[in-house]
């Protein structure tokens, strides 16, 4: 059975405790069915993750701003290229097919950008696997905890779940090949592109608000 954290952590990571949502230790004791001192403990601890932040006496899901968004994606690029390099020489032809599988299988629900996002951290946590290097791994998993802190997902982005598919067949057939440098730069490829569709969303979602006369920070 899983922990106070993991499962508020899960929650976060999948969408059911969104940024922004205040989190309550009664509540998610009677929700999780646990005492309330592991809660305490597991809130404290996410805190200091900065998973979690205070609003007056509340905790709150944190929501990442624009710095801090550009930061991650600049660690993301480095370690997952890395990842990538390290799988092309590591791999075995047993990873490399279920890497090649989840490509097809992830094509069926190519219209579901939640089920598509599940499916690409999925993908991707396999590469990390493939790397052979438990510390990437990780500081990989660090990274991607706190990609959870995103309201929404790039693939939801209108034609980037085939460009993403793409992308993930190039870094497959790069891995398969051996060749590590191919497959770094499929890698930057994909991130750089995740991350400019992600700006272009916000972008539009924030010409989309109605106008207050107040500059309201993203």
């Amino acid at each position: 059975m899983k922990d106070a954290y993991s499962l508020i952590l899960s929650s976060i990571d999948n969408g059911q405790f969104r940024p922004g949502d205040r989190l309550v230790e009664s509540e998610l004791a009677e929700r999780f069915g646990v005492s309330r001192t592991p809660v305490r403990e597991a809130l404290q601890r996410l805190e200091t993750q900065a998973m979690l932040k205070r609003d007056g006496r509340s905790l709150i899901v944190a929501t990442l701003d624009h710095n801090q968004l550009a930061e991650l994606y600049t660690v993301r690029a480095e370690l997952e290229a890395l990842a990538a390099r390290l799988a092309a020489r590591h791999a075995t032809p047993e990873e490399i097919r279920v890497l090649a599988g989840m490509v097809e299988e992830d094509a069926a629900v190519i219209h579901d950008s939640q089920a598509l996002a599940r499916a690409n951290r999925r993908f991707h946590h396999q590469i990390h696997l493939a790397s052979h290097n438990r510390y990437l791994v990780q500081q990989l998993d660090l990274v991607h905890r706190s990609m959870a802190l995103m309201a929404r997902t790039s693939l939801a982005a209108a034609g980037r779940g085939e460009k993403a598919l793409a992308e993930h067949r190039a870094m497959v057939e790069a891995i398969a090949s051996g060749n590590g440098q191919a497959a770094e730069e499929a890698l930057r490829i994909h991130i750089s592109n995740a991350f400019e569709t992600r700006l272009k969303e916000e972008a539009r979602l924030q010409a989309e608000r109605p106008a207050t006369g107040i500059d309201n920070e993203v």
